[in-house]
Formats: C-alpha cells, structure tokens, sequence
C-alpha cells in the first residue's frame, strides 16, 4: 500500500477501514448514501460509473446532488435501463437527447436528495438522459449543474442519431423528472471535462482532457442563461505564442516554473461546433497555451483552480489557478489582466498523483481526488493507490482519504453541503456515493464561513 507523505500534519495520519471501502484520519466518518443498481424512486436503476457532482441546498434543510455517469453504449448492464433496456418504455423519448436509433445512449446525470439530520436518502431518480461519457462539470451559482460529455463521437447509421461533444445543464431541484437535453453548442464542441463559473461576471472557464487540451471562456450574451448564446475563447499567456505548460522534456522541461503568476490574453476562437474535432489544433496555431489533459475545476477564492491529470516532468500531475481580471470579460482587461499560476507540480507520487475531480472547502483549502485508474496513465508500482489530497492557502499538501479499491477505481466528485459540515465523495466502481463527517474545525484557520451553518433541523 502506498506510503503517502505530508507537507503539513493536516488531518493526522490514515486510520485503516475495517469495511476495506475508505481510510479517514479518527474521529472521521462515511456513511454510503447510494449505490449502483439500486432502483430509484422513478423505478429506474441508478447508473454506474459516478463521476463529477455538486451539492446544492434543497427545502427544509436538505442537500439535493447531481451527479454524472460516465457511461457509454456498450455498457447498459450498468445503465438505467436494465441490461436488455426492459425499462425503456417507462421513459418518454422525447426527454433524451439521443436515442440511439433504438437503443439510447445511457449516460447522463442521476439526482439524489440528502437529509443531512437523519443521514438517509430520501430520494433518487434520472435527472438527465440519452448523453454519454457524463465526466465532470461544474455548479453555477443561479442553481444547475452544467455536465460535460467528455466524447466527440458524431451522428452515424448504428449508434448515434446526435453529435456528441456539448455541455448539458441540468436544474438542481428534488422534483422528480428529466431536465430538457438541450446542448449548449456555443460553449464549444470538443473533449470536455469540467466547467467553473464566476459568480461575479457568470463567465464560464472549461477545461478539456486531451494530451494537448487547452482552457476555454465562455462569455455569456445574457449572464445566467447560458443556451442564450455567447462567444468563446482560448488561453494565451500574454507574449507567448502556444505557451507549453506541461513542462514535459520532450516540449524543453521546466518551461513554466511554479508559483510565478504570469499575464493572460484570450483569444476569440470559431467554428466552435469543430466537426473535425479541431478546435484544440485552431486555437493552439492562434498561440493558445497547451495543456496536459486538464480536467477537475473548480471556482474559490475568487479563484479558479484546475487540475492536469499527467503535467509535469513526471507526468504525476499539475494544479494551476487563474485570478480573473477586475475587468474580466471587458476591454478593461488589457490593462489589468487575468493572472496564471502553475500552483502545484510536486512530482512526488507520494504526494500527489494523477490528479482529477477538484473542490474548495469552506475554510478555503483546495481538495484533490487522484485517478491512478485513468486511461493512458502509467501507474507507479510504488504508489497504486488513489487518495483525496488537501492544500492549504500556502502550498503545503496533506492526505485526507485513501480509497481501498487501490487504482481499480477512480476517486470523483467531491463537494461539499451547502448547509452541513459534510463532504460528498464518489468512488467510481463498484459505483458508491459517500456523506463523510468529521472535525474539519481543525484546519479551520478562520472563523467558519456560513457554509457550514447550521441548519433548523441539525442544530443541537
């Protein structure tokens, strides 16, 4: 098992699971609120392959999640369906976004209804149908969650009656019902993998999971009503055409060094719907900077943070932070721009690796889900696990979680309540959603924030 290693003490050292599911620090503690397969409270059954979610406040007290399935069509034995689809007839075509010339896709997102006082789920159901590879995505601050097809398949004869490659949003609501598949074809069409959104401007960042992915802006025409249409740009670092961030040695090594802020231009980008799947080449040939696979985001601290999966010299993963502009979105940004910052790059497998979902806790910590189980990842016999990461406001990085289903599965979705000190955690397969508490008070370096305040029916 790996021997993970601390910068700063965090939460004390890992305390083994006797269930063999999840290792916390004492006097932490999860309890599984969902797993895949069950029937949901629209009979359906809950998909598999939980990946990016958020929490958002429900009535009377409540945590209402949207979380995303990564599903693809070869896999409906894990969809919600069934394995011959038996209960496709109990969903009215017209909601998904694509059927499949019979057999629809499967991905999408599923909605679950938390009571934080009792600890028990009161409700689950199909919030989003007929998408596919549902990754990450991202909360926006009017109360949806936008969820990304991380695919860039397109309409065919066998399988697909739709392109793929778009962002969905889905309302965060406890009533029971799927959300109209409507694809948000300005914010782009390529391999996504999460949003974040300023509430200050309501300007989208994205980030795409390619080996030469770049980060996207989406500038809304209307704020909070993104299917209204906007314009879409690209990531340059100011005076530095195609900047290399991977610091990978075959692209030169350590060109981009940690910890220094560098300025920002973006550039207006078209043809965004790129039925070649070529807008990552176009903007890169404007001067965008290329990126090693982003994919968790995650806005905080007046902030956005995102993580690259396999950046740096190691490959063992990067974490940046883009401080947004006064004037961001406006001409006013030329002169006071936007600031990037290679934030992280450890190269120490012990310390961070492979990094992926992202989230900002209330005291203002960034918190890291790693992926050793990704796709093109080389895994490091020395260090096979899959850990949730801490960062405090200084750098230093700390080990919260460690995930005993070692690097068979991923760690995803992290997020905290709205209302309740609890922090939501998925593991991927077997498919578990997990309410975990604690004293988080104990890195608490300033007064807590109403996040976790408490609640009528959790109080006392």
């Amino acid at each position: 098992m790996q021997a993970y290693l601390n910068e700063i003490e965090g939460y004390g050292p890992l305390v083994p699971d006797p269930r063999r599911i999840f290792d916390l620090p004492e006097g932490f503690s999860y309890r599984i609120i969902s797993r895949s397969g069950q029937i949901m409270s629209d009979g359906l059954h809950l998909p598999g392959q939980v990946d990016g979610q958020a929490a958002f406040p429900g009535p009377n007290g409540r945590v209402i999640l949207v979380r995303n399935h990564e599903l693809d069509p070869p896999t409906p034995q894990v969809g919600a369906f069934g394995v011959d689809y038996y209960l496709l007839p109990n969903v009215d075509r017209s909601r998904f976004y694509d059927y499949g010339h019979g057999r629809p896709h499967i991905g999408g997102t599923s909605t679950l209804v938390y009571n934080p006082a009792t600890g028990e789920t009161e409700r689950m159901f199909l919030s989003l149908a007929g998408t596919m590879h549902n990754c990450a995505g991202g909360p926006t601050p009017w109360g949806s969650w936008i969820t990304c097809e991380e695919a860039v398949e397109t309409t065919n004869e066998t399988t697909n009656e739709q392109d793929h490659g778009y962002n969905f949003e889905v309302p965060a609501t406890s009533e029971i019902g799927l959300a109209d598949p409507v694809p948000l074809k300005a914010m782009g069409r390529f391999n996504h993998e999460a949003v974040a959104v300023d509430p200050r401007t309501s300007i989208v960042y994205q980030t795409e999971d390619r080996s030469d992915g770049l980060i996207y802006r989406y500038l809304p025409d209307v704020p909070g009503q993104l299917a209204a249409g906007g314009r879409l740009q690209v990531l340059a670092v100011r005076g530095q055409k195609t900047y290399e961030t991977r610091n990978y040695p075959e692209t030169g090594g350590a060109t981009m060094p940690t910890n220094v802020p560098m300025p920002v231009e973006w550039l207006d980008i078209d043809e965004v719907e790129s039925p070649r799947d070529d807008l990552r080449a176009r903007g890169a040939a404007l001067g965008a900077a290329v990126f090693a696979r982003g994919e968790g985001m995650w806005f905080g601290n007046n902030e956005v943070y995102f993580a690259c999966t396999n950046g740096g010299l190691t490959q063992r993963g990067q974490v940046f932070r883009y401080r947004p502009s006064p004037a961001e979105g406006t001409p006013g940004e030329v002169n006071d721009p936007g600031m990037l910052e290679l934030y992280l790059e450890p190269n120490n497998s012990a310390l961070l690796e492979s990094c992926d979902n992202v989230t900002v806790a209330p005291w203002g910590d960034l918190l890291i889900c790693e992926d050793n189980a990704a796709p093109g990842v080389v895994v490091n016999p020395a260090s096979p696990g899959n850990y949730v990461r801490g960062v405090t406001s200084d750098g230093k990085i700390y080990t919260l979680g460690r995930n005993r289903f070692q690097n068979i599965s991923e760690l995803a979705g992290i997020c905290f309540a709205p209302n309740h000190p609890t922090m939501f955690l998925n593991i991927q397969a077997p498919g578990l959603t997990l309410a975990i508490t604690g004293p988080w008070e104990r890195l608490q370096r300033t007064p807590p924030t109403s996040s976790f305040a408490e609640s009528p029916e959790t109080a006392g």
